[in-house]
């Protein structure tokens, strides 16, 4: 037993790994493009809307499929429609047709394979895994993606300063035929689903929000990951437009602070494989949120890019220690016919208040400094952070596991 979920764990850890580092090469140059294209804070708004409400729309269903459906295979079906987008777009740009409008579009049609991803990939993995690896393996998990991250800039700075668009589009396509099949051909899940009886998607959908509402934990835990994810948001995005009004527009430190990051996710990663932090996996996130909130200060308050990526550095190495809690003690508390559903309705959170979260900061960075933004956020965090410590009913959720 032990030899076959490790051995599903590093093929499943590979071809998601070598999957994600085209979607991040198209992530990082999209990005790029339109920020250096157009330094506006508002196209930005609509880029990240591009990106994520589709996401909202699609998810309840998306739940549901990951609930009724083999999870392996809606994991395949998303990577190849979104490597099936991907060739579109990079024909369309080698016949001359690449646009901003263009690329919302396609922005927007990913998310969708996205929308189908997530809550497929976490509700999978507790069918490959024993139920008491699962922290571990998500900060390996994390540690490896983090690893690919720490590349995929590099090489798409790279590509984009020297390439055309539609180049870094291909590279994608392959790594998404090579995920699948490894996918396909290596690995195979320890445990099966008990068996479910055919409904409807309404009762499906109703039965999910029941559930939900049931559950004692998931409510006010749904209320704080929205919270966080509304406050992050700043920092998740801005940084791009931070960097070049502070530093220039160079590429390559968009790169860099990229780079810094994702070393410090991937260092992270592999540091909570190890050490898992507080017993209580609620006091681990919200230290985690403490520290998120004084970097995101430090990043305003920066005099420098050496000390800005340091900041971002340490960033990183701070949010596996609240992702990885986040994701196992849903995994631990839900019932497995549920997971996906559940999954869905967090992606649906994180889809619905980043976007929120920048229609308001995003045009507002436009007329009011990005380094004011961010102060901002992080003393919200700090305050978050401090009502979390104080939440009796999520302090004691966070001690069962």
């Amino acid at each position: 037993m032990q030899k076959t979920w490790k051995r599903n764990l590093r093929a499943f850890i590979l071809g998601q790994s070598i999957s994600l580092f085209g979607s991040s090469l198209v992530q990082y140059a999209i990005m790029w493009h339109i920020t250096l294209t157009t330094k506006s804070g508002t196209i930005m708004t609509l880029s990240i809307i591009a990106g994520f409400l589709p996401t909202l729309f699609l998810s309840p269903f998306a739940g549901i499929w990951a609930d009724r459906y083999d999870r392996k295979r809606l994991i395949v079906l998303a990577d190849g429609g979104i490597a099936l987008v991907t060739l579109m777009t990079a024909i369309a740009f080698a016949m001359g047709y690449g646009s901003i409008g263009l690329l919302l579009v396609i922005s927007a049609v990913r998310s969708l394979g996205s929308a189908i991803h997530g809550p497929s990939v976490n509700a999978f993995i507790p069918e490959l895994v024993p139920e008491d690896q699962l922290m571990h393996v998500q900060g390996l998990n994390s540690g490896f993606q983090s690893a690919i991250m720490i590349i995929s800039p590099i090489v798409s700075a790279f590509l984009l300063a020297n390439f055309s668009l539609s180049l870094i589009f291909s590279i994608d396509i392959i790594t998404a035929v090579l995920g699948i099949l490894t996918l396909i051909l290596l690995v195979k899940p320890i445990t099966k689903r008990p068996t479910q009886e055919h409904s409807t998607y309404m009762s499906d959908l109703k039965s999910g929000i029941a559930y939900i509402r049931s559950h004692r934990f998931l409510i006010p835990f749904f209320v704080l990951v929205g919270l966080v994810m509304f406050l992050i948001a700043p920092v998740a995005f801005l940084t791009t437009l931070q960097t070049v009004f502070k530093f220039g527009d160079a590429p390559w430190r968009l790169s860099a602070i990229e780079v810094a990051f994702a070393l410090g996710m991937m260092l992270g990663g592999f540091a909570l494989s190890k050490y898992e932090g507080f017993k209580n996996r609620i006091k681990t996130m919200a230290f985690s949120l403490i520290l998120m909130a004084i970097l995101s200060i430090a990043l305003s308050l920066s005099t420098n890019f050496t000390m800005y990526m340091m900041v971002m550095f340490m960033f990183g190495l701070t949010i596996p220690y609240y992702n990885a809690p986040a994701n196992v003690m849903i995994q631990e508390k839900v019932e497995a016919n549920y997971l996906g559903r559940v999954f869905s309705v967090m992606g649906m959170i994180s889809s619905s208040t980043m976007p929120l979260s920048m229609i308001i900061f995003g045009p507002l960075a436009d007329v009011w400094s990005v380094d004011g933004i961010m102060i901002a956020a992080g003393i919200a965090m700090l305050l978050l952070s401090f009502r979390i410590l104080t939440h009796p009913l999520l302090m004691e959720e966070g001690l069962k596991h």
